[in-house]
C-alpha cells in the first residue's frame, strides 16, 4: 500500500478512492435527510479516512445539530453507533406578509410547524407597524413553542412586492406605501439577533409548494392570483430569482387587446390590471354586484353567481394567454395556481380558463405532459417557503463551518 494513502481509504473491491474534499459544512449536507448512518457508511460515501470522519462527527456533535440515534446491525463484534441530523436542535421564524394578511410560524429545521399565527394585517399600515407586530408575535410564538431566543437560528420573510434579494429591501412596491428601500432584514435582525432573508411572497410560495407537494418535480411554475398576480420559478430543482430578483413578474406582462386598461404601475394592458382578484372585483362592481376585493369575488362564485363564475373563467383565459408564453419559454412540467382566487369554488373556474388557453396555444412537446393544478399547500405555502429559505441558509455549508469554528 502506498505510504500516502490512509488505511481508511483502502477498498477491498478496487484501488484506493480519492477522498471527496468535504469540510465540516459539506460533510453535514450528507446528514440533512435525517437518515441514521454509521461511521463506516460515511467513510464509504466520502472516501475519507476513518480519523477524518470521526473528527467531522465529533465537531457536529458539539454543535448539537447531530446526535447518536442508536445502533445498526452487527456484522461481527460490537454493534456500530448511528448518527443523524437533529431538526429540533434549533428553530427558525417564518413570516408570510400579504396585502391584507400576516402568517407567522416557528418551525424546526425540517420546516415542521411548532407554533403559528394567522391574522388580518394591512401591509399599507407601514413598516413600523407591521415589523413591530412581527417582532412581538415572533417572540410570543417562540414562547408558545417552548423555545427561547437562543434557539432561534434565522428568519425568512416574504413581502407582497418586488424585493432585491441580496439586500432584503423592497424596491418601489406598488401596494406597500412607505416600504420603498426599507431595510427589513436589518430591522428584524437587530431586534431578534439572527440573520434575516427577505424575498417576495410568490417566490417563497413557490419554494414552499415545491418542497412540500412536488419535491420530485424539477421544473415548476407557481402563479399567485389574488390582489395582484405574480409567479415563482423553480428550474432544475432550484428557485430562480433573476439578476435583481425580479424574475416571475408576470402580473406586468402585456395582455393582447387590453391596451386600454391602465395598471397601477403606470403602464397599460398589464395582466394584473385585467385578471387579478381586484380587477375581477372591479368588473363585477361595474355590473352592479357588491364586490370590493378577491374575497368578495370568491363569495359571489360560492353563491353560484353566474356573472362571477364567468368573470373568473375569463380571468383564467387572460392569465392563460400570458402563461402560454411562459410555458414555451420555461417548459415547466407543473403549473401550480395559488392565491385567494384559486381557492375552493372559484379555483375550478380559474384553472379551467387557464387550461383552455395554455393547451391550445402551446406546442405539444411543451404541453403534452404539463399539469395545471391548484395549490396543495394552500395558504401554508408562504410560511413553509419562508421556513425553507431560512433553513437553507442556516444549514448551508458556510453557515455550518462558521458554527463549527
Amino acid at each position: 500500500m502506498p505510504a500516502d494513502v490512509p488505511p481508511g481509504d483502502v477498498r477491498p473491491d478496487g484501488p484506493p478512492r480519492t477522498p471527496l474534499p468535504l469540510g465540516t459544512g459539506e460533510f453535514f449536507q450528507l446528514l440533512r435527510d435525517a437518515r441514521p448512518r454509521t461511521r463506516a457508511e460515511l467513510i464509504a460515501v466520502t472516501g475519507q479516512a476513518r480519523s477524518t470522519v470521526a473528527t467531522r462527527i465529533d465537531t457536529l456533535l458539539d454543535t448539537g445539530l447531530v446526535a447518536p440515534t442508536g445502533t445498526a446491525g452487527s456484522t461481527g463484534g460490537r454493534r456500530p453507533t448511528t448518527f443523524a441530523f437533529r431538526p429540533g436542535a434549533r428553530v427558525v421564524l417564518a413570516v408570510d406578509l400579504g396585502a391584507s394578511h400576516a402568517r407567522l410560524a416557528v418551525t424546526d429545521l425540517a420546516s415542521t410547524v411548532l407554533a403559528a399565527s394567522d391574522r388580518p394585517l394591512s401591509i399599507a399600515a407601514g413598516p413600523e407597524v407591521v415589523l413591530s407586530w412581527v417582532v412581538r408575535t415572533g417572540r410570543e410564538l417562540l414562547a408558545a413553542a417552548g423555545r427561547d431566543s437562543g434557539d432561534l437560528a434565522g428568519i425568512g420573510v416574504g413581502l407582497p412586492g418586488p424585493v432585491e434579494h441580496s439586500t432584503g429591501r423592497p424596491i418601489n412596491p406598488p401596494i406597500m406605501p412607505g416600504w420603498d428601500d426599507v431595510d427589513v432584514a436589518g430591522i428584524l435582525g437587530a431586534e431578534l439577533g439572527v440573520d434575516v432573508l427577505v424575498d417576495n411572497d410568490v417566490n417563497i410560495m413557490a419554494l414552499g409548494e415545491h418542497r412540500t407537494a412536488w419535491p420530485r418535480v424539477s421544473d415548476l411554475l407557481l402563479v399567485k392570483v389574488s390582489t395582484g398576480i405574480g409567479a415563482g420559478i423553480i428550474a432544475d430543482g432550484a428557485l430562480r430569482r433573476g439578476a435583481q430578483g425580479a424574475a416571475g413578474d408576470v402580473g406586468h406582462m402585456f395582455v393582447p387587446g387590453a391596451d386600454h386598461v391602465t395598471c397601477r404601475c403606470g403602464n397599460t394592458g398589464c395582466l394584473e390590471a385585467v385578471a387579478s382578484g381586484q380587477a375581477v372585483a372591479a368588473a363585477l362592481s361595474a355590473q352592479g354586484l357588491e364586490a370590493a376585493d378577491s374575497a368578495d369575488v370568491v363569495a359571489l362564485v360560492r353563491s353560484r353567481g353566474r356573472a362571477a363564475s364567468q368573470a373568473v373563467r375569463q380571468a383564467g383565459r387572460d392569465i392563460g394567454s400570458v402563461l402560454a408564453a411562459c410555458v414555451s419559454m420555461l417548459n415547466p412540467s407543473v403549473i401550480v395556481i395559488g392565491g385567494l382566487v384559486a381557492g375552493a369554488d372559484a379555483g375550478d373556474h380559474l384553472v379551467a380558463g387557464i387550461r383552455e388557453v395554455v393547451y391550445r396555444r402551446t406546442l405539444p412537446l411543451a404541453s403534452q405532459h404539463l399539469r395545471i393544478v391548484t395549490s396543495r399547500a394552500g395558504d401554508r405555502a408562504g410560511v413553509l417557503g419562508a421556513s425553507a429559505m431560512a433553513v437553507d441558509h442556516v444549514l448551508s455549508p458556510a453557515a455550518i463551518d462558521a458554527l463549527a469554528a
